[in-house]
């Protein structure tokens, strides 16, 4: 599953269980993003952080799901579990659930004698990003709000840049809202994309999601 295809996250898995891996990978995601090559190379810009999870996870299927002569058992099982993709967004561990990536294998089928449900393990992997402090991503902002903004990137959509964090910039509301530089050179509206640095994240378990608190003080920072 392609790395570009929307967001993706696994319901139900059981993600601490004993033996479950996690290793940790570096990549771009030009899809996130367009970070300028040569800000990459001087060190002013960082690389999202991946994690590829390898889990088992118990599968249970209602008999009238498993048709083997007519749809493969490997879809069925991914079937299934996109089906219980919105029961699980994030973890505080793990991130943001991007895609399923492989189905090693499949354990023996049994059937459930009372609902006739077919019951199995799976042994798979997935993708997530988790934020990290001091990341410098670049964000689209979603609201304009009286004490600052808030921006958009990949699946994080609370990240809050609040007014104290924007030097130089003051709440204009002539017009359509936005916050204007005083010196009239730039602005930041609805929709405009804003290089920032990650100062602070917390998780809501409430919500299973991540508030992110950003900055756009410091060099290369701010609107683009």
């Amino acid at each position: 599953m392609s790395l570009s295809a929307p967001f993706l996250c696994l319901g139900g898995m059981n993600l601490s269980a004993p033996g479950a891996r996690i290793q940790q990978k570096h990549e771009v995601v030009g899809s996130f993003y367009d970070q300028p090559r040569g800000l990459l190379r001087c060190g002013i810009l960082q690389k999202m952080v991946f994690l590829e999870i390898g889990m088992n996870e118990d599968i249970v299927v209602p008999f009238h799901m498993l048709d083997l002569e007519r749809l493969p058992l490997p879809k069925v099982i991914l079937l299934n579990l996109l089906h219980r993709i919105s029961c699980r967004k994030a973890s505080n561990e793990h991130g943001y659930y991007i895609a399923i990536t492989t189905l090693h294998t499949i354990s023996e089928l049994h059937q459930d004698e009372d609902t006739g449900a077919i019951l199995f393990t799976v042994s798979l992997s997935c993708t997530t990003v988790k934020p990290c402090k001091g990341e410098i991503l670049i964000g689209t902002v979603t609201r304009i709000l009286e004490d600052g903004i808030i921006l958009k990137y990949g699946p994080m959509s609370n990240i809050l840049l609040s007014e104290t964090r924007m030097n130089d910039y003051e709440l204009d509301m002539s017009e359509e809202p936005m916050f204007l530089n005083v010196n009239g050179l730039s602005y930041i509206k609805k929709g405009t994309k804003v290089r920032f640095k990650v100062l602070d994240i917390k998780w809501i378990e409430r919500e299973k999601d991540f508030i992110i608190w950003a900055t756009i003080l410091g060099d290369y920072l701010g609107p683009i």
